[in-house]
């Protein structure tokens, strides 16, 4: 995927895949947390901004289950 700098960012997690290993959550703890009780990632910020951006991006590639997708 080409990243364009400035373009708006979209986090999808596909809930189906989560296992909860919450790598996600170390990467990037301003967009991902865990909800404990349903063992499965809650994404708190669907659209980050630029700043967060490398660290999203990190986040998602350090999923084990894949569970995570970045657009934009």
């Amino acid at each position: 995927m080409r990243k364009i700098r400035g373009t708006a960012m979209k986090v999808i997690a596909h809930l189906d895949k989560c296992r909860g290993y919450g790598s996600c959550m170390l990467e990037a703890p301003a967009v991902f947390e865990l909800d404990e009780d349903e063992n499965r990632v809650v994404v708190l910020d669907d659209e980050p901004g630029d700043e967060l951006r490398a660290k999203t991006e990190r986040a998602v590639r350090s999923c084990p289950a894949r569970a995570l997708q970045v657009t934009g």
